[in-house]
């Protein structure tokens, strides 16, 4: 007998594959995230996409019909790309050999020194497919080892840090067909060097509990205080959205079978199945409001 749902006060969304698929909102997204505002219900916006920048992000979702929130008091978009940007600071990186695109790398350029005399320091990788060449690989692996021409003259060999913005095996493309997403050049890369990349998005525990925190600290008066079952993930991905640190942190995680969803995967072996399924994000929303609230 499944589970019952718990009271919910707060819910973070995936957005490829949950609430659009390619420029495509999934059916009747849009109208189920207005009425989630009517009802003051808090959320933010949590993306693995990592093609394009948080701001270019945001700039195709409001194309595409959705209201997205930004300022200084209240961020709802939260991203892979923004979470390495605060890695990189945290760190005090400054120049990393990129395997991102132009789009995803601008953001994290504040960060970096152009200057080719500077080693490099750091390898980041997101989806990133016309630079997963064995020439681009190939330097990221050299950087890694301490191989590189930037680095081969230093008498001291420094342990480098592999940051990947998350792990994901594949991803849905625009036409609805599975493709390779960045997980597997990740996995490659630390089978080379022997080295583990840190994953700054989802499903790691960090990338969750940062959202969390926010969350808390904007929106306490809503009575949510972040007890198990309290805050919802809702995604399309049972182990990229919904894994490691959602279940690490007690949230209540919830499957969509829109997106990359393939029947099947609630019951994939080695992973925890999901609290909840539901057919979209719609259908979600439509029962969630419709439930009795203490």
């Amino acid at each position: 007998m499944p589970t019952p749902r718990p009271v919910i006060r707060a819910i973070l969304i995936d957005l490829s594959g949950t609430l659009h698929i390619g420029n495509t909102p999934t059916p009747r997204a849009i109208e189920a995230l207005q009425r989630l505002r009517k009802a003051a219900v808090p959320f933010r916006f949590c993306s693995n996409t990592s093609k394009e920048s948080t701001a270019a992000l945001r700039r195709r979702l409001t194309s595409m019909g959705f209201e997205v929130k930004s300022d200084s008091n209240k961020e709802e978009m939260w991203t892979s790309i923004g979470a390495v940007h605060r890695r990189l600071e945290d760190m005090g990186l400054k120049r990393p050999y990129f395997l991102l695109s132009d789009s995803a790398r601008e953001e994290c350029l504040s960060m970096a020194e152009n200057n080719a005399k500077i080693p490099y320091d750091s390898v980041v990788i997101g989806l990133a497919p016309s630079l997963f060449t064995y020439e681009h690989l190939n330097t990221a692996f050299r950087v890694l080892v301490n191989e590189h021409e930037t680095r081969r003259s230093s008498s001291s060999k420094t342990v480098i840090p592999l940051i990947a913005t998350h792990k994901a095996k594949y991803i849905e493309s625009a036409d609805g067909v599975l493709s390779l997403g960045p997980g597997p050049f990740v996995t490659a890369l630390e089978n080379a060097s022997g080295l583990q990349a840190e994953i700054v998005g989802k499903p790691s525990r960090r990338f969750f509990q940062m959202v969390i925190d926010n969350l808390q600290s904007e929106e306490l008066e809503h009575g949510m205080n972040g007890g198990v079952g309290e805050i919802a993930v809702i995604g399309d991905d049972v182990e990229a959205d919904l894994g490691e640190g959602a279940i690490e942190l007690g949230l209540w995680r919830i499957l969509v079978k829109t997106g990359k969803y393939r029947p099947g995967d609630e019951s994939r072996p080695g992973l925890k199945p999901p609290d909840e399924m539901c057919e979209s994000f719609a259908v979600f929303v439509d029962s969630f409001l419709a439930a009795p609230v203490d």
